[in-house]
């Protein structure tokens, strides 16, 4: 699967798993991002791909941010992905030490 496959594959299988963690359908998904019905059925079956725009009201829907929506695009195995979700689960005191760290490593 060339890359650009593979992006798209990622954003309709994540709406679709953000769209099933909150247990609402894609018709009303679709009605309440003020589209036609059908709209979101036709980006998850690969019909359509939203706009930019779109895609931005789709995220901010679901209260996150883009950061948090193109989570796990990256190799899961990848250092730089396993490094990231352990950050998230650090305190603000702890991201601090590691800050330091990181500048006291790149002196």
């Amino acid at each position: 699967m060339d890359e650009n496959a593979r992006y798209e594959q990622f954003l309709r299988d994540r709406i679709t798993e953000l769209r099933e963690q909150r247990n609402i359908s894609e018709h009303r998904l679709s009605l309440e991002l003020g589209k036609s019905g059908s709209y979101i059925r036709s980006i998850t079956s690969g019909l359509t791909l939203p706009s930019v725009r779109e895609l931005f009201n789709i995220i901010a829907y679901f209260e996150i941010s883009p950061a948090e929506f193109f989570t796990g695009l990256e190799d899961k195995t990848s250092l730089r992905v396993a490094l990231t979700e352990k950050l998230r689960e650090l305190s603000d005191e702890d991201l601090e030490k590691v800050s330091t760290f990181i500048g006291w490593i790149k002196k």
